[in-house]
């Protein structure tokens, strides 16, 4: 009590704050406009407006002052980074907070992942808040390393950080009232629930939605998000590394309905953090495509903090944590300096006063069985095959079929039509199942690449245009344990390991996005088409988004939640 009356006598005037940031435009994401002020902060916390004394005084000399950014729903996994890297990479773009659903780490490692996850974050300047996993295997259509049930969800959701259960991707089993998936979601209690409703509409949406879910980040027109809207579900826009549907969803948004929405990147590669941002990219995008900016602010700010019920967050008031960020330039998200409860973290162009990187502490996540050439091969059991066909900019996928390559009695690639045949090997409990099936569109004309990184249970998954490759690539990444590789006549081209569960590399965040960049550059040298051929490779196992993708059961019919045949009459 005695510290806060002293913080309160600050407030007052009446003893010197320890920060005033003077002539300062003000974006008050509060009262909704730009206005002068100073702000003076406590023990890291904003104490209000107006004319202070203060131990130390920063001239804003007319810059722009925002609250810091938040991200409303993020797998960090997705960066590749540990997350003192991560809060290395988000921290100098303004974001200051960060909702993250720890889903695939926890897929990998169970309850050791989300432990490893909440030691890191006591040793980060970044806010974290969690939305604990609810579906540990995604679904029952692949293996994942381990299973979390609503009993050890419960045990969790207490947790200071904890901001609620995490998307609720078996949207199938909440709408026909499965029991586990419901007694999930009924341990959020007064916290929020995360949805996970690609393409759900109708009396399903109403469903879905009945069953105390608040949130969807998987709407890909304005007529989707639309329905989710007017059935009252927060929308998150999202605007990742291969999932852009920020200038669709954007055309719905008006004052009058924007405290409905928030910015959200959900998976980013590294090098896309260090060239393009992230949720200063949503920003900067949203303004240049004509939302209003003092809208697109607090979409970026208050709108996710209120949702999630975040404490002491998201605007400039009295009392909250001063993390704020100051912008020459508003509209283009010019940012000159951030500050995390008061103390600066990016200034001058540099990051400042950061910790190590967390060793890691995690058991081992890589045990397939073993396998051979021979193995990967398909034998013709028709003409006809079913194809994953990859969308533009979009994680669903389409499907088409085809007339068959087949030489000597078995189905091989067709690198002419961009036919390319893809494994899923097994590789938690060495059950030695491999998913085999076909895709279109990643335009490789020679090698393989493969992966560690395969949503949501993260199984080995190559792609290429022969075995030979495909088989080199598991090799590698086996000795590796863990990571992404690139193959051209059974030579390794270039690598990144992600020896943390295979998800998560120990080096800095700056090398992590060169590495990833080189990688990609190698893929294109094979003929890649792709920008982010590696994301596009991890989503094309995630058996929880329409139409068609491909797990270690084989592949996968997702509309009707089913393993149906690659060979069809």
């Amino acid at each position: 009590m005695r510290n806060f009356l002293l913080k309160l006598a600050a407030v007052r005037g009446e003893i010197k704050a320890d920060l005033l940031v003077k002539n300062a435009q003000i974006i008050n994401v509060l009262s909704g406009e730009i206005h002068k002020g100073n702000v003076a902060v406590i023990d890291g916390r904003f104490i209000g407006f107006g004319d202070y004394e203060a131990n130390e005084v920063i001239d804003a000399d007319g810059l722009f002052m925002s609250p810091g950014f938040i991200d409303g729903h993020i797998h960090f996994e997705s960066t590749m980074l540990t997350l003192p890297e991560f809060s290395r990479a988000v921290l100098q773009r303004g974001s200051t907070a960060v909702v993250i659903d720890p889903h695939e780490i926890a897929n990998v490692l169970g309850l050791d992942g989300i432990r490893y996850v909440l030691h890191s974050i006591s040793q980060i300047p970044l806010d974290v808040f969690v939305m604990l996993p609810s579906c540990v295997p995604a679904t029952p259509l692949e293996t994942s390393g381990s299973s979390i049930t609503h009993r050890e969800l419960y045990c969790m959701i207490q947790e200071e950080c904890v901001a609620g259960i995490g998307e609720i991707m078996n949207f199938p089993a909440v709408i026909k009232g499965e029991e586990e998936v419901h007694q999930r979601i009924a341990v959020a209690k007064w916290k929020k629930v995360d949805g996970h409703a690609p393409g759900v509409n109708g009396k399903s949406l109403n469903a879905y939605v009945f069953s105390n879910i608040d949130s969807d980040h998987e709407s890909t027109t304005a007529k989707e998000a639309k329905e989710k809207l007017r059935k009252g579900m927060h929308i998150l826009i999202r605007e990742g590394t291969s999932e852009r549907n920020l200038a669709e969803l954007i055309k719905i948004v008006t004052k009058k309905n924007s405290w409905h929405f928030s910015f959200a990147t959900d998976d980013k590669h590294p090098d896309d953090l260090l060239e393009e941002g992230h949720i200063d990219h949503s920003l900067r995008k949203a303004i240049s495509l004509g939302l209003d900016p003092i809208t697109a602010y607090q979409i970026a700010t208050i709108n996710t903090a209120n949702h999630y019920r975040l404490k002491n967050v998201g605007a400039i008031k009295p009392r909250y944590w001063a993390d704020f960020v100051l912008l020459s330039d508003y509209k283009n998200v010019k940012i000159e300096s951030v500050y995390k409860k008061g103390i600066p973290v990016f200034k001058n162009k540099k990051l400042i006063r950061f910790p190590g990187n967390i060793p890691p502490t995690v058991r081992s996540a890589m045990n397939p069985d073993d396998v051979s050439l021979e193995q990967l091969k398909i034998q013709a059991k028709g003409d006809k095959i079913r194809v994953i066909d990859i969308l533009p900019n979009q994680i669903v996928t389409d499907e088409f079929i085809t007339k068959a390559n087949i030489k000597n009695g078995f189905v091989e690639s067709n690198i002419t039509d961009d036919i390319l045949k893809i494994v899923v090997i097994e590789r938690h409990k060495a059950t030695g199942r491999i998913g085999k099936a076909f895709v279109r569109g990643f335009g490789l004309k020679q090698g393989a690449i493969g992966s560690t990184v395969a949503h949501d249970s993260h199984n080995i998954v190559i792609v290429g245009t022969n075995d030979a490759d495909m088989f080199a690539a598991f090799q590698r990444i086996k000795k590796l344990k863990g990571g992404l590789v690139v193959i051209n006549d059974g030579q390794l081209v270039a690598q990144l390991p992600l020896p943390i569960a295979g998800l998560l590399s120990t080096k800095k965040f700056e090398k992590i996005a060169a590495d990833l960049k080189n990688l990609k550059q190698k893929v294109k040298t094979l003929g890649g088409t792709h920008d982010s051929p590696f994301m596009i490779l991890s989503f094309l196992c995630l058996s929880a988004i329409p139409k068609l993708k491909v797990t270690d059961l084989g592949l996968i019919d997702v509309e009707n939640f089913k393993v149906t045949s690659l060979f069809t009459d």
